[in-house]
């Protein structure tokens, strides 16, 4: 039986790619169970797709003709997966060697915990407060764009977006997931569907989020001793761009209360 599916989305990130897949390897290794790893490239024109097959034969290598988007893209693997717990990953993040085997500990120990985040951290060791996030809710939106959000960050009232009055070495039960490491229990996911891929990128992990805590599962964030975090790479403006965009969108509303045709979430 196959323990672990991790699936990672690349764009024109070969370097990144390349460096996150090391790492990858070196936390399957430690896992020590079976493991299945995705990439799906979207068209990438930077030698991604060339390198994987050179560099990482034993990773099962999707590649797209044009860019359907970060939905689609995960979906596709997904659909393939077969892990008992399947986690996306971003394609410019480390992980350490213990973090998958943690984190596969920790959901084992929580039948009833349907998906998981880590502790991430920029290059610099710094901790990224995307690691835990609330629902996005017109009010909570409201509070961050006005600066009250920033001007109290540990209220319970106006510190909601990012959670700000829970401790970062502690485990919580949390309402929103990063998509830049979202580890999912594959029946959880059967219950509440894949990705939606209405959205090309952004806000598809916190609709997710948002459908798994409605279906009764629960989501949190685990942060054992700091070797078990992700530590997003960050040695350039463009990387530290990619960590720090997981904001995602401001106010989230359920597409079950919108028109049809109607936008699900209002972005920055």
């Amino acid at each position: 039986m196959v323990k672990l599916s991790v699936v990672i989305v690349n764009y024109n990130v070969c370097y990144f790619l390349e460096q996150t897949l090391l790492s990858v390897r070196t936390a399957v290794a430690a896992l020590g169970q079976l493991t299945e790893v995705f990439v799906v490239d979207n068209n990438s024109a930077d030698n991604s797709v060339a390198m994987v097959r050179a560099r990482f034969p034993e990773v099962i290598l999707l590649a797209n003709q044009d860019n359907p988007g970060f939905s689609k893209a995960n979906n596709q693997a997904l659909r393939r997966a077969t892990g008992q717990y399947q986690l996306l990953l971003n394609p410019d993040t480390l992980v350490e060697e213990s973090t998958f085997r943690r984190c596969c500990d920790f959901m084992d120990a929580h039948p009833r915990c349907g998906g998981l985040g880590v502790q991430m951290l920029d290059g610099q060791g710094r901790f990224l407060p995307e690691s835990k996030r609330g629902l996005p809710t017109p009010a909570v939106a409201f509070y961050k764009i006005f600066g009250l959000a920033s001007l109290f960050p540990k209220s319970r009232t106006f510190g909601r977006y990012h959670l700000g009055f829970l401790a970062k070495d502690q485990a919580h039960e949390i309402e929103v997931l990063s998509g830049a490491f979202m580890l999912l229990r594959k029946t959880a996911l059967d219950q509440v569907g894949l990705l939606d891929e209405d959205y090309f990128m952004y806000g598809e992990d916190i609709d997710l989020s948002y459908r798994l805590t409605r279906a009764a599962g629960k989501t949190g964030i685990f942060r054992a001793p700091a070797f078990c975090t992700t530590r997003a790479r960050a040695p350039s403006a463009r990387a530290l761009t990619t960590c720090l965009c997981f904001t995602g969108p401001w106010s989230f509303l359920p597409k079950s209360t919108l028109p049809r045709t109607g936008p699900a979430c209002f972005r920055r």
